[in-house]
């Protein structure tokens, strides 16, 4: 299994890690996603689905906030991941993040997991 580690991006208040994990790539944003940093998430979302890997697991435990434009990019990787027979895992989402979700209804069109191992167990 090839847990290394492929690639990270950074601009200002936004960390993002990607690694791959069996057929999963996990993609850990750390800070805050939000109209300014957007970008720093959808672009590794959108690399990982060009080269194949179309089993997203984004691990949500390092995601301190999340605004409506954040949302937009988790819901458009879903969609790419989708129609290549993928799909987007969020796990480990702190409360404020999870509220976000519920607030909007997005939580029902993710699949959901307390924590990241769980998420890699499937």
């Amino acid at each position: 299994m090839d847990r290394g580690m492929v690639g990270s991006a950074s601009k200002g208040r936004l960390q993002v890690e990607v690694r791959h994990h069996g057929a999963s790539a996990v993609v850990t944003p750390a800070g805050e996603l939000d109209h300014h940093t957007a970008e720093v998430l959808r672009e590794p979302l959108e690399k990982c689905v060009e080269g194949g890997r179309v089993r997203l697991v984004v691990d949500c435990s390092k995601l301190e906030f999340c605004d409506s434009t954040g949302l937009n990019v988790l819901l458009g990787a879903r969609l790419k991941a989708e129609a290549e027979g993928g799909g987007v895992h969020l796990a480990g989402m702190l409360p404020i993040v999870a509220r976000v979700f519920e607030i909007t209804g997005a939580d029902a069109v993710f699949t959901v997991h307390e924590t990241l191992d769980a998420a890699l167990v499937e």
